[in-house]
């Protein structure tokens, strides 16, 4: 079974000339790629038992990789099985200042590690030489914003730092930030990621995507001619826009 060249990585008996695949980043060079759809909505659709399966932590969808990591890799199969080339991993609220609300910050790595693991093996499962397969490590704007003073720039990095590290060190292709509503929150988890890829060796690719309100800018109200401007001297790989219905 043809496997990931980012999966190869983790598995040193295995001869890596048979899997000569490209990185995501050539790889956006080269086509249209599609990404899955929404995990949230995915997980509430398994209609899965609160005390079971989340173990009591209502709307912690980041617990589900360590309960029900079966779960998880399926809905990661069922976008895979209709032609996503990169699936993104159930993480979106995976930092440390958000699993604290639930009382889960110290666990930080290894839900992180498990939501990797679960979209690897799905990703494994679906990969060919011709048609490799990748893993995004999803990582979503928090509930705090700096801007507003709900918390500090540098508390706000050291959060997002150790979600990139525990991503980067687990095994993903690239990072997907994802509905940026603050600049300070962008400039946090950004330089955030570029320091894990410095600390782990691996230039992932870096994706960001800001969100706009009806108002025609983000939420602190950053239009996005200023987001532009202000995420333009970061090496992106892709900017983008998600979600809100601006």
């Amino acid at each position: 079974r043809a496997r990931s060249a980012a999966a190869a990585l983790h598995d040193p008996g295995r001869d890596r000339r048979q899997t000569v695949t490209l990185s995501f980043r050539e790889l956006l060079k080269r086509k249209v790629v599609v990404i899955d759809g929404a995990m949230g909505t995915s997980i509430h659709a398994h209609h899965l038992d609160l005390e079971r399966d989340f173990g009591g932590l209502e709307n912690c969808c980041e617990i589900v990789n360590t309960r029900r990591p079966d779960v998880i890799r399926a809905i990661h199969a069922a976008f895979l099985r209709v032609g996503c080339d990169a699936v993104e991993t159930n993480t979106f609220g995976a930092m440390p200042h958000v699993l604290r609300e639930f009382g889960l910050e110290q666990r930080c790595a290894e839900i992180n590690a498990a939501a990797v693991r679960a979209a690897r093996a799905a990703c494994d499962e679906f990969a060919s030489p011709e048609r490799p397969r990748y893993v995004l490590g999803s990582m979503g704007p928090g509930t705090k914003l700096a801007t507003l003073g709900q918390i500090t720039y540098a508390e706000l990095k050291a959060s997002y730092h150790a979600q990139a590290l525990a991503l980067a060190q687990a095994g993903v292709d690239g990072f997907a930030l994802e509905t940026v509503q603050d600049p300070l929150q962008a400039k946090a988890a950004i330089n955030a990621c570029l320091a894990a890829r410095a600390e782990t060796g691996r230039d992932l690719a870096l994706l960001v995507s800001v969100t706009m309100e009806v108002t025609g800018t983000m939420l602190v109200g950053t239009a996005m001619a200023a987001a532009i401007a202000l995420l333009d001297p970061y090496p992106l790989d892709v900017l983008a826009l998600n979600c809100a219905p601006g």
